[in-house]
């Protein structure tokens, strides 16, 4: 649940006591204040809203998901949004299907995901299904690039995703509606109702999702490649989030979320095969915040659990996760500000093949050392301790040096270096027959290097940033045949090295406005380990991950009107670790216009049309798995 940090707002007219601000109230993310007296401050509109990721990532690179563009995706699954709009490249099994994030050469499994501040990664799987994530179950989406182990803790070695709640207070009564429809059977609907006073904000949210995935393909298994339409492909999801912030007192917060979620899939067929599998997958999330504000310090007690159910055919398996959270954030001078926190995790695991429960402990420290005006320093430890084992102790260290600042510029380096890791499945050491139990964590080094530049007029703002950065991950777990069944050991050692460009331009003359993204990465990941006397790896690139991936978008805007243009570029990816049969490059092109804010005395609105793979290119993201051609998708949003 989203919160402020150091202070609850209700309204513009409320005063509170001034004991509990913060002296560095933007970097705790208080926004709207200003200080009236000694004794008062004068808040405007406030949302309750989460801490700032960055507070204790100097040196590292956090990107937030604009507004818009979770708007224009709405009904989508989040690996829609982030294949499509950021730099970023997903393993997708199909429109729909399976889809895994891959950061900076990594594996699906070497990316932290939360939900409003809880880990939601399967234990028994180790990652993150991100077609199954709707963008209608959270309103707010922050990428953190490179090793978080020590902020966040396992599987962050190439990266974490942070999903968030958002409330307000003060808002009176709000209705919303959200209808899309599409091609190939797509039709998506959301209804969201608010209220909030005062000293009460809720919130609930329904959604369904719906497509038949019958898009025309290249079948390229028959002679002659004919053209077919895809059948066994169709998804149905439903879900209900519900929202709920209350005001203790004045320095007082109870929050809570609550998000179900449904997902039926016929799981799409490779070209060729007739298989008929289905899946099912049933997420529910619940946290529970509680947090006291004072002068110098944030109490925060979280509990919460993550209870997931997945059914492929009649195999049924099951895990739940269960949190208990305490931290303090202190700003003990000007100068030092510190985050200490303990962290238990209860978790069981009934699957098809084997019944486990473990207990996790985990202590962390976090400290900011602003060392002079333009120089600030993070420093942070975390220990994990699981099945009565010890996961590799986490450091990480990372600066930034302000080089430049003034009215028209700021230049910025930013540097870190990095201890990750990554506890075994469940299933890597539990399943039945193979599991190995006396498997070691995997073990990442990381350091990365950046130059930050803005510069802005009147009229335009321009903002890039450029990263380089290495990894190395050691006793990376991969699964191999021994005898009559396949195990998993810790052989394999890979070499990632990297750029990361991000560019993003605004430009205003009259009542015209122009926008301008792009986003470019360039990713090795190296194998530098042979798994058998007949491998021939080492030194190739590994499979389905892209050299090159690039991003840009065009947008244009005039009072109401809104139209764009984004372009995604995907480079050729390997199949297999030997490197000899390759999946073409492809680009895509998509266009959509939204008119904004139509209002009338009691109603306003928004209507958007799309067009996605303008030219309708025939491409394959993974081998033999068809992608949709052109299709459209027109959406209307109505707020009352």
């Amino acid at each position: 649940m989203v919160f402020i940090q150091g202070l609850v707002t209700l309204n513009a007219h409320v005063l509170f006591d001034s004991t509990i601000v913060h002296n560095d109230s933007i970097d705790d993310g208080i926004v709207g204040v200003a200080t009236v007296s000694s004794d008062t401050v004068l808040l405007g509109e406030v949302e309750v809203f989460s801490p700032a990721l960055d507070k204790y990532s100097y040196g590292q690179q956090v990107k937030s998901i604009s507004s818009a563009d979770l708007q224009d995706y709405q009904g989508f699954g989040l690996s829609d949004l982030l294949q499509q709009r950021t730099g970023l490249f997903l393993r997708q099994y199909g429109a729909g299907m399976l889809a895994t994030l891959t950061l900076r050469g990594t594996s699906a499994g070497h990316n932290a995901v939360f939900w409003n501040g809880l880990p939601i990664n399967s234990p028994s799987l180790g990652q993150t299904d991100f077609s199954v994530l709707p963008i209608g179950g959270f309103d707010e989406v922050n990428l953190h690039f490179g090793s978080g182990g020590a902020l966040f803790g396992t599987d962050a070695i190439g990266g974490s995703v942070h999903l968030n709640s958002k409330l307000k207070f003060g808002q009176g009564h709000n209705f919303q509606f959200v209808n899309q429809i599409g091609s190939f059977g797509r039709l998506n609907n959301q209804f969201q109702y608010g209220y909030s006073n005062e000293k009460v904000s809720l919130r609930t949210r329904m959604y369904r999702n719906y497509a038949a995935n019958n898009f025309p393909y290249r079948n390229l298994s028959k002679p002659g490649t004919p053209i077919e339409r895809q059948d066994h492909a169709s998804f149905n999801q439903v879900g209900i989030n519900q929202d709920l912030a209350f005001q203790l007192s004045s320095n007082q917060l109870l929050s809570s979320s609550i998000w179900y979620n449904q997902t039926e899939r016929e799981i799409q067929p490779v070209i060729g095969s007739n298989t008929f599998d289905e899946q099912q997958d049933r997420n529910l999330r619940w946290v529970l915040d509680y947090f006291r504000f004072s002068k110098n310090k944030t109490w925060n007690l979280k509990t919460g659990i993550v209870q997931d159910e997945l059914v492929f055919n009649n195999d049924i398996n099951k895990t739940l996760q269960f949190f208990l959270i305490g931290e303090v954030d202190w700003e003990i001078s000007d100068i030092i500000s510190s985050k200490s926190g303990v962290r238990y995790t209860g978790l069981k695991g009934e699957l098809s093949t084997y019944t486990v429960q473990e207990d996790r402990f985990e202590l962390y420290q976090s400290t900011n050392f602003n060392l002079r005006e333009n120089v600030h320093v993070s420093v942070n430890l975390r220990q994990l301790i699981y099945d009565g084992k010890f996961a590799p102790f986490t450091p990480s260290i990372g600066a930034e040096w302000q080089l430049l600042s003034n009215d028209q510029q700021e230049f910025k380096l930013k540097s870190t270096g990095a201890r990750s890791f990554k506890v075994p499945t469940l299933n890597d050491r539990f399943w039945e027959p193979g599991g190995n139990p006396d498997l070691l964590s995997e073990s990442s080094w990381s350091a990365e290097m950046g130059i930050f530049h803005l510069w802005k007029k009147s009229n335009i703002e321009v903002s890039q940033q450029l990263t380089h950065y290495r990894m190395w991950v050691d006793n990376w777990i991969i699964w191999l045949p021994r005898g009559n069944f396949w195990t998993p050991e810790n052989i394999r050692s890979v070499h990632n090295n990297g750029l990361e460009y991000f560019f993003d331009a605004d430009y205003r003359i009259g009542l015209w406005g122009v926008n301008l993204q792009g986003n470019y990465n360039w990713i090795q990941a190296i194998n530098r380990t042979n798994v058998s006397q007949n491998d021939q790896s080492v030194g190739n690139q590994l499979p389905y991950t892209p050299v090159h991936k690039f991003q840009s978008l065009i947008g244009v805007n005039r009072g109401f009107l809104n139209t764009y243009l984004n372009f995604q570029f995907t480079g050729a990816r390997y199949v297999g670790t030997n490197n000899i049969d390759v999946l073409p490059a492809y680009q895509l092109l998509d266009w959509g216009l939204k008119v904004r804010e139509l209002k009338t005395s009691w109603i306003k609105g928004s209507l958007g049309f799309q067009v996605n793979n303008l030219f309708n290119t025939s491409y394959q993201v993974l081998r033999l798995r068809a992608m949709p051609g052109r299709n459209y998708q027109m959406n209307i949003q109505i707020i009352l």
